[in-house]
C-alpha cells in the first residue's frame, strides 16, 4: 500500500506538470477544423515523460463552445530510428485514469514495444486531470453509499439503498451538471480521434484494457478507416442490456470466487475449509456469504481507518482481490483475520478498488465511473424491474448478484437520458484482437466471443487463466500474440479466420489446450510483463491490486 500511494503522488506531480503546458493554438479552438489542428507542446515532466494538454469540445455538434482540457503523457520509443509510433492505451474503468496507466509503462510492456512505441496516455473528459472534472459525493458521503447493505431481498429493507441511490443523483447534478450530458463513451471516441491528429498520426494504434475495449469499439465503429491496430483486452460487449450486463458480471465474480476457493482448498490453512472435496467449493462460497451477511448487522473490527468494516466493505475487499490471481495469498489472508473478527485487510483491499486516500477522500473513479456509466447504456427507471433483476442476480450469482445489480440504482434517477443500446460492427477496420480469459471476474469470456463475432473483423484470442485481462497476466501465448500483431506495418493478419472466429488452419493460429484457443503468430516475438461499474463488490473494468495493474470492471464499483 504504501509503494501505490507513493506511485499516486508521483502521478499527482506529473499531472500538475502537464497543468502548466501550453495547448497548442494561441486562441482556443472553436471550429472542429481547429481542434483537429491542434499541436502538442510536450514539456518534460519527469523521469523520460513528456506531458501536454489536449482541447475538445465538450458537444461536437456545438464545438464553439465550452470544452475539456485534457492530460495527455507520452514516454517516447526508446529505439527513434526504428520507431513506429504512438500507441495509445486506457486502463479501463469507466473513470481510470490513462496518465497513471502510462506512467508504468517500463514494467507493463515489454522492452521490443518500449523501443518502437511511443506510449501515449490520456485522461479521459471528465476524468482524473481533466479540467473540468465530475464530482458528485464527499469523501464521508462515498463512505456510506459504499458501506449501504444490498444483500438484501427484503422490499422494505430496500429504502436507504433507494436513498443512497436518489443521494448520488442529486449530488452529481448539483456539483456536475453541466458535464453529465458530455461524459459518454461515444464521445470521448471523438476525443481519442482528435488526439490521433493532434500526435500527427493518419491511423490510431490502440490497447484499451476492460472498459477500455469498450471505447476502443466506438472508435471503430466512429472511425474504422482510421484504425491501425487495435487489441481490445477483457472486453465488454456493447449490446448486452445495462441489468443482463450487471448479471453476467456478477456470474464472473461468482466463477472467480470459486477458482479462487479451489486454490485455497488446496493448501493448508485455507480459512473457508481443510481440502478439496465434493461440495467442498460450495461449503466454502456459502461459509464467506454467511460471513458477508453477519458483518452487515454486526460489523468486524478495522484497525487501519474509521470505516465501518460492514458487509458491503468487506465484499469489495473480496472482489478486488479476484482481478489478480497475484492477489489471491492476501484475500486468503485478510479471509483468515475476517473469521476472526478483523477486517482490517479487506478493508485495505477494497479501498485499492475504490480509490479512496488514507485522508479519507477519494478520487473521482466512482464519480466518473458512475456518471459515464449512467449515460452510456438505457437503465429501466421502474424499481419494480430492478427489484426482478436484483432476485435473478441473486439466483445467478448468490454472493455477488444483488450488489452488483442494486451499485448501479443512481441510473435509476440520472438527471439526463442515456444514449440508446449501440449497434456495432466497424465495418471497414482492418483485423481488431479481442482478447478474453476464461476465469475473468469483471469481463467474462462470453464478452469476448460476443464482442469478436460483433465486429466484422473481430479476432479472438482466448485463454483458459483467471484474473482481469488476459495481457501480460501470464499467458506467454498471448503475451507474443499482441507484441507481434501491435508492431505489423499494417496490422493485418495473415490466414486471418472467419470474422469472430477463434480458430482457423495457418500459422496464426493454435490450440493451447482443451478450453482455449489461441491466436499465434508464425513471428517470434520479445517477452513480456501487465476495471465497468458503479458501485457495490462487483463493477469496476480495472484492477486495483499493484501500481502497475490499473485496468476496472467491477459493477459495484467499476471494470
Amino acid at each position: 500500500m504504501i509503494g501505490r500511494r507513493s506511485w499516486l503522488a508521483a502521478a499527482a506531480i506529473l499531472l500538475a506538470a502537464c497543468s502548466s503546458g501550453s495547448t497548442g493554438p494561441n486562441e482556443p479552438p472553436s471550429t472542429l477544423p481547429a481542434y483537429y489542428s491542434q499541436h502538442l507542446d510536450w514539456q518534460p515532466c519527469d523521469n523520460g515523460f513528456q506531458c501536454a494538454r489536449l482541447l475538445v469540445p465538450f458537444d461536437y455538434a456545438r464545438p464553439g463552445g465550452q470544452r475539456f482540457s485534457l492530460p495527455v503523457i507520452k514516454l517516447p520509443a526508446a529505439d527513434p530510428a526504428h520507431r513506429i509510433g504512438p500507441l495509445v492505451i486506457n486502463p479501463g474503468g469507466p473513470g481510470g485514469s490513462g496518465v497513471q496507466y502510462a506512467l508504468a509503462a517500463r514494467s507493463e510492456f515489454p522492452p521490443a514495444l518500449l523501443a518502437r512505441f511511443d506510449i501515449v496516455g490520456f485522461d479521459p473528459r471528465g476524468v482524473a486531470g481533466s479540467q473540468p472534472a465530475l464530482a458528485c459525493l464527499t469523501g464521508p458521503e462515498l463512505d456510506t453509499y459504499l458501506g449501504t447493505d444490498e444483500m438484501t431481498q427484503n422490499a422494505a429493507a430496500l429504502a436507504p439503498i433507494v436513498t443512497q441511490a436518489r443521494l448520488y443523483a442529486q449530488r452529481c447534478e448539483q456539483h456536475s451538471k453541466a458535464l453529465l450530458p458530455y461524459v459518454g463513451t461515444e464521445n470521448t471516441a471523438r476525443d481519442l480521434d482528435v488526439l490521433r491528429a493532434a500526435l500527427g498520426q493518419s491511423r490510431l494504434t490502440y490497447l484499451g484494457k476492460s472498459y477500455g475495449t469498450y471505447l476502443g469499439t466506438w472508435y471503430a465503429q466512429l472511425f474504422p478507416h482510421r484504425v491501425r491496430a487495435l487489441v481490445l483486452d477483457g472486453a465488454v460487449d456493447p449490446e448486452t442490456p445495462a441489468l443482463q450486463f450487471d448479471i453476467t458480471q456478477a456470474e464472473g465474480f461468482q466463477t472467480a470466487l470459486r477458482s479462487f476457493a479451489t486454490w485455497c482448498l488446496a493448501a493448508a490453512g485455507c480459512p473457508l475449509g481443510e481440502r478439496v472435496s465434493p461440495g467442498s467449493v460450495n461449503n466454502a462460497a456459502g461459509r464467506l456469504q454467511a460471513m458477508i451477511v453477519r458483518a452487515n448487522s454486526v460489523p468486524l473490527a478495522n484497525r487501519a481507518t474509521g470505516q465501518v468494516a460492514d458487509g458491503a466493505l468487506l465484499l469489495n475487499g473480496v472482489a478486488a482481490a479476484l482481478y489478480s490471481k497475484s492477489t489471491w495469498p492476501a484475500l486468503k489472508t485478510g479471509l483468515a483475520n475476517a473469521f476472526g473478527g478483523d477486517g482490517t485487510v479487506l478493508v485495505q483491499l477494497a479501498n485499492l478498488l475504490l480509490e479512496r486516500n488514507a485522508d479519507g477522500t477519494y478520487s473521482n473513479l466512482v464519480d466518473a465511473d458512475t456518471a459515464i456509466s449512467c449515460v452510456d447504456r438505457p437503465w429501466p427507471r421502474s424499481l419494480a424491474a430492478w427489484q426482478a433483476q436484483a432476485a435473478a442476480a441473486g439466483r445467478a450469482a448468490p454472493l455477488f448478484g444483488p450488489p452488483n445489480v442494486w451499485g448501479n440504482l443512481p441510473c435509476a434517477y440520472w438527471p439526463v437520458p442515456p444514449a440508446p443500446l449501440p449497434r456495432i460492427t466497424a465495418a471497414g477496420a482492418g483485423p481488431i484482437l479481442v482478447a478474453g480469459t476464461t476465469r475473468d471476474p469483471a469481463t467474462p469470456y462470453r464478452w469476448a466471443r460476443a464482442l469478436a463475432a460483433d465486429l466484422s473483423s473481430g479476432v479472438l484470442l482466448g485463454w483458459n487463466g483467471d484474473g482481469h485481462t488476459a495481457y501480460g497476466e501470464g499467458s506467454a501465448c498471448v503475451d507474443q500474440i499482441v507484441n507481434a500483431y501491435l508492431p505489423l506495418t499494417r496490422a493485418v493478419t495473415p490466414s486471418a479466420p472467419a470474422s469472430g472466429s477463434s480458430t482457423t488452419a495457418g500459422s496464426w493460429y493454435r490450440q493451447e489446450n482443451s478450453n482455449a484457443s489461441e491466436l499465434t503468430s508464425s513471428t517470434t516475438a520479445a517477452s513480456v510483463t501487465s476495471r465497468q461499474g458503479t458501485r457495490s463488490s462487483v463493477r469496476r473494468h480495472s484492477a486495483p491490486a499493484t501500481p502497475a495493474t490499473r485496468h476496472t470492471a467491477y459493477s459495484g464499483p467499476g471494470v
